[in-house]
């Protein structure tokens, strides 16, 4: 697999390399070799896209502090007759499907919740739904498990228990030569870079990715390229904000001022 791959919401995935290999093509050996994947990154740098591309038969959860065991096993609903019937969630359809469960945000989850899941990851490849009468799911053959992981994200915690059930760990981050390929103005790209590299040093927290670098462009495209410089700025955090209005203004050669409503018409 070299060329692009179409994504459910109809959009190309451009793959990458992943040890020697173009990413959807290890990730998909990795799911025949039973080996979970867990990958991590900011926000953007297109975690969910590489996974949609690599199986096409995604059941997704979307995890966060809210995310209930009933939200990745099931519960009992009421029918228009009255009557209370059990309806099973994603996992129990991706395991008796043999299909790629995929749980974004994993580490938003309750750690206490998250766990019902592990017996299903392991070599039991089996859960038992207590809340349905100890009613037992079997994995079919093809079940698999990968997530996604937003290091430094408020409430994101990658406890040792979710970390041991996924032997391959997977760094994404976004890649800036495709983002020039994708003919994004070369200067929003240097400043994606320049905030990138100060980030990594530690002086700034954030730096945009490859999603901000798209709304860039879409926004551009739209509105024209001051007022996407602005929103470029206006995304940033507040602590963050007068570094990159700066390296804005270096890239575009201008003060730029965050995207706002102006006087009445």
């Amino acid at each position: 697999m070299t060329g692009p791959v179409t994504r459910p919401n109809g959009q190309l995935y451009h793959p990458r390399t992943l040890s020697g290999l173009p990413d959807v093509t290890a990730l998909r050996k990795l799911r025949d070799a039973g080996v979970a994947a867990l990958m991590y990154g900011p926000p953007g740098t297109g975690k969910t896209s590489v996974v949609e591309a690599a199986f096409g038969d995604l059941v997704t959860v979307q995890g966060d502090g809210d995310t209930t065991v009933a939200d990745i096993v099931g519960e009992y609903t009421q029918t228009p007759d009255g009557k209370f019937v059990f309806v099973h969630g994603p996992l129990v359809r991706a395991m008796r499907e043999g299909r790629t469960l995929f749980i974004d945000d994993a580490t938003l989850i309750p750690p206490t919740v998250l766990a019902v899941v592990y017996p299903a990851m392991d070599g039991r490849r089996q859960i038992m739904i207590k809340a349905n009468g100890g009613e037992v799911i079997d994995a079919a053959p093809g079940f698999y498990v990968v997530a996604g992981h937003n290091p430094g994200v408020h409430g994101a915690v990658l406890s040792d228990a979710l970390a041991s059930r996924f032997s391959v760990q997977i760094q994404v981050s976004t890649d800036y030569d495709l983002a020039t390929q994708l003919k994004i103005d070369t200067r929003a790209v240097s400043v994606a870079r320049n905030l990138s590299t100060r980030q990594a040093g530690g002086e700034i927290r954030w730096a945009p990715q490859l999603r901000e670098l798209l709304a860039f462009q879409k926004i551009a495209d739209v509105l024209g390229t001051a007022a996407a410089a602005g929103n470029l700025i206006g995304t940033a955090p507040e602590e963050d904000r007068d570094i990159v209005a700066t390296a804005v203004k270096i890239a575009f050669g201008k003060t730029v001022a965050p995207l706002a409503l102006g006087a009445r018409i």
